[in-house]
């Protein structure tokens, strides 16, 4: 099949100029597997690891630095994508974490990235071999390369008892037995355990001094607030904490001494426009390198004069994109740089800082670097909402079009509570953009970066103020022109799904059709299902949608619930599922599936038996965003990839669900919250 093809779609017996001009771009350069990404230089910089499609799925290879790509060997055959990979200190092993199918139970394996193998891929050892248990990885050693701090909830499926790891062989001992709701474990950089986390039934958290045996309580933040330490002083004497305590509005930065338990103010953002972002240290001298803030884009305060000279350097060579270090060898004197934007396709170059030579070493996707100039550009905005609170958005608007009068998507982001979109190359923008339609990101009341007034702005709204701020999104750009108000469909993941569900049921006269993406339709239902090991964040959960064990937050849930509100919604919906979600299990979607089906509204559903929550595997996402673009276009008229391989075929055939089928048997607890007013 060819990556790219030309369509003129006849629209009311006129051919448009648009179709004639842009080509409509294969779906599979947006989702399929790339050739090449996730590089990562060995400690000493001698080889360079991948990832790299081995079996359909992209697994972790190798080769050494000045190599050919082509001579490279494959280390994994997993049948399931990553959640990602790096090297141990001393280059000895590329350890690697995955789930099954989606369910989130994380797995620590490792593989030596210099076995031989005459066939197939070196042995890969599971170190964390147990069923139903979240691993969290808490410290890599640079002491003792054989070494890592983990966490297992084995013992408890709420909480993470601290354990040692050797990868060498395997073996795990218990450090500390977490039955006093610890929520973090704070190493120093001599790799000392010197700060607890402890979260209440009430969201407040409180750190820990460990001193011996004893625990010292030094600070404490209310479910409201946030606080974490970024890392410690050269000294080990203090950490830098980052918080947005009490009068604070934008989270900053400061450097506490755990002793005296006094705090000195290093840093907040020079605009007083968002919260701390970052602080990178040098890992060898201790000393600052440079600290970040995010607003529209990102910003940089350099602390260290030849870091920034190499910063400048590389970004004169590639002006009007963002350059990133991805990758760095021990002592920071090689690196791989990742270099993009907002419409172009990602690159990455060996950068050797000494002698400031630069190598180009991979596009992951070749084919779209081919024809970026048919991506659009990604345009920070922003707008009022109903109470006049300002709502910053990215807008994307179609290669060639006059920027009025066009089709719309909006693109609700999850969360919702801390995270936000970014400007940047994003593949489902470039996809709906190639398409034909307008994209509208909304950063949202809740959405994490602006403030904690503006984060917590969000609490009990779900399906009120934080749905106004994108309903007056909308509004935005129908007032201004560039929307036709009869071409708006909502779409998005986790919240966004639920966003969704919100629109076509709370405003059903703004949308003329929703995509919901593992969404939750029953906020009774999500919060009876959240993983166990989420104990800690339940009351900030409550915080978020309401309590379910008072009469008012009963009514709240019930009220914001689109489930309860199906006889309003009257546009035609997609719902995609995974199976295996432990976040908003398939639950969520069987019952609004039902609900709309008994009441005779249309709704298609599609429903992957191997995902969680969302579609990590290429041909699960290139047939469900088959779906979603035939659905666009039927609603509202855009274009749409009629073709599809035959795998991709088959799969969406299989992971479409005959409706009149799907069954739910709610527990007996749902039967009266369903019911509450």
């Amino acid at each position: 099949m060819k990556k790219i093809f030309y369509v003129l779609l006849l629209f009311i017996g006129v051919h448009t100029a648009r179709a004639q001009e842009v080509p409509v771009l294969d779906r599979g350069l947006f989702f399929g597997n790339p050739e090449i990404s996730g590089g990562q230089l060995s400690p000493d910089g001698k080889w360079i690891s991948f990832t790299k499609e081995y079996g359909g799925i992209m697994n972790i290879w190798v080769k050494k630095i000045d190599e050919p790509f082509e001579k490279a060997r494959p280390l994994t055959d997993s049948k399931r994508p990553m959640n990602g990979y790096f090297w141990s200190e001393d280059g000895k092993y590329i350890l690697y974490v995955k789930d099954g199918n989606g369910d989130e139970n994380m797995n620590i394996f490792a593989v030596d990235p210099m076995a031989k193998v005459t066939t197939g891929v070196p042995e890969s050892r599971n170190l964390t071999p147990l069923k139903e248990v979240t691993a969290q990885i808490y410290m890599v050693s640079r002491k003792d390369p054989d070494l890592l701090m983990v966490g297992l909830n084995n013992r408890d499926k709420a909480w993470h008892d601290l354990y040692s790891l050797k990868i060498s062989t395997g073996e795990l001992k218990k450090i500390y037995e977490n039955t006093d709701r610890i929520t973090s474990y704070d190493f120093d950089w001599d790799e000392k355990l010197r700060v607890l986390s402890k979260t209440d039934d009430k969201g407040t958290t409180q750190f820990f001094y460990k001193e011996g045996d004893k625990l010292t309580p030094i600070y404490e933040t209310l479910v409201t607030e946030s606080a974490y330490i970024s890392n410690w002083n050269e000294d080990n004497s203090k950490f830098y904490l980052v918080t947005n305590k009490g009068n604070l509005d934008k989270s900053t930065l400061f450097l506490m001494d755990p002793k005296t338990k006094q705090i000195t103010k290093i840093e907040s953002d020079p605009k007083d426009k968002v919260d701390f972002g970052g602080l990178f240290l040098d890992r060898n001298t201790r000393k600052m390198i440079y600290t970040s803030y995010t607003g529209d884009k990102t910003e940089y305060y350099w602390k260290d004069k030849t870091w920034e000279d190499n910063y400048k350097f590389l970004q004169s060579k590639f002006p009007g994109r963002e350059v990133n270090f991805s990758s760095s060898t021990n002592d920071y004197s090689k690196f791989l740089v990742a270099v993009g934007g907002d419409k172009y396709a990602s690159e990455a170059y060996f950068f050797d800082a000494k002698t400031k030579q630069l190598i180009f070493q991979y596009t992951p996707r070749t084919e779209l670097k081919k024809v970026e100039k048919y991506l659009a550009a990604m345009t920070p905005i922003s707008y009022k909402s109903s109470d006049g609170l300002e709502i910053p958005a990215y807008l994307t608007l179609p290669v060639g079009s006059s920027g009025k009068n066009v089709p719309v998507v909006v693109l609700v982001h999850g969360g919702p509570k801390g995270p936000r979109d970014y400007w940047g190359y994003n593949s489902t923008v470039q996809f709906l953009a190639n398409r034909g339609y307008a994209v509208l990101q909304p950063n949202f009341r809740a959405s994490g970066g602006y403030g904690k007034k503006f984060q917590n702005g969000g609490d009990l709204q779900w399906g009120k103020l934080m749905q106004d701020d994108i309903t007056w999104g909308v509004k935005y750009l129908i007032d201004k022109g560039i929307a036709d108000k009869n071409k708006v469909v909502i779409m998005g993941g986790s919240y966004g799904g639920y966003a969704t569900l919100a629109g076509l049921a709370f405003t059903p006269d703004v949308y003329a059709a929703g995509v919901d993406i593992v969404g939750p339709s029953n906020l009774f239902t999500l919060l009876d299902s959240v993983p166990a090991y989420w104990e800690a964040a339940r009351a900030f959960l409550y915080g978020m949608v309401g309590d379910p064990k008072t009469e008012e937050g009963k009514k709240r849930m019930h009220d914001a619930s689109p489930l309860f509100s199906v006889d309003k919604i009257n546009k035609p919906l997609l719902i995609v599922q995974g199976a295996n979600d432990p976040r908003v299990k398939q639950a969520e979607a069987d019952q609004i599936v039902i609900a709309l089906r008994d009441k005779g509204k249309k709704v298609n559903y599609i429903l992957a038996d191997d995902e969680g929550h969302g579609f990590r595997k290429p041909v699960n996402s290139m047939a469900m965003y088959a779906e979603t673009e035939k659905f666009l276009a039927e609603v509202i008229g855009g274009r749409y990839q009629k073709e599809m391989p035959e795998n991709v075929a088959k799969r969406l055939k299989e992971m479409t669900v005959d409706i009149s089928k799907v069954t739910y048997t709610p527990a007996k607890s749902e039967k009266t919250a369903g019911a509450s007013k």
